[in-house]
């Protein structure tokens, strides 16, 4: 089965490629730039109407959104173990973490560098900005105290929550986040950069 997967670099698409080349998925990657507006072109709106990357092309259709790509992936190459499968509360588990990552983490992130998306008043969009690297810092602080079992996000199992959580920590130092207080994401964050995946993938994403 080939997939299409619709990407750009510093995205919350790194994820999605790193866990497409682990499990070794037949995939074609295509790179949109967002800041040439890309993800606004009449080709690109016809497959994701968001606007926004990552998109799976896949035989059954569309998929959109990190947390189900990941699931989406995980649940279609069982043999990767990249989620515990067997386990329906583990499992929910891992979906909490994803979606937080998402709804929370990542839209902290966004406020730095779209807050155009919340106001048009720039003095909201500059106090929004100046709130990015407190927020980031508080959710490093939740990961690191409450959400990452260790070594793994999920404990022993490598799973599709350690690209996610290696694309936030990608983002946290540029967003004012000291990570010396945080030695044990850190520590994920060094371990992720070891597997091949990540070193194949990560060029592409500006890291």
């Amino acid at each position: 089965m080939s997939l299409r997967f619709y990407y750009a670099p510093l995205s919350c698409a790194l994820a999605t490629h790193i866990v497409l080349e682990h499990i070794g998925a037949d995939y074609e990657a295509e790179r949109l730039n967002l800041r040439e507006n890309d993800q606004n072109a009449p080709g690109y709106l016809a497959i994701n109407p968001k606007g926004r990357v990552p998109a799976l092309v896949t035989e059954q259709g569309i998929l959109t959104e990190t947390p189900a790509l990941l699931l989406y992936l995980a649940q279609t190459y069982p043999q990767a173990k990249m989620a515990p499968l067997d386990d329906p509360f583990a499992l929910a588990q891992l979906q909490s973490i994803n979606s937080w990552f998402c709804s929370t983490v990542h839209v902290h992130h966004a406020h730095g560098a779209r807050g155009r998306r919340w106001s048009d008043d720039l003095e909201a969009q500059k106090t929004m900005k100046a709130k990015v690297a407190q927020n980031m810092t508080d959710c490093a602080t939740l990961i690191e105290q409450e959400i990452l079992r260790g070594p793994w996000v999920m404990g022993e199992q490598f799973t599709v929550a350690d690209p996610y959580l290696f694309t936030m920590t990608s983002w946290m130092q540029g967003d004012g986040v000291d990570m010396s207080q945080f030695p044990r994401l850190a520590d994920h964050h060094k371990r992720m950069l070891e597997i091949p995946a990540v070193k194949k993938v990560a060029p592409l994403h500006g890291i």
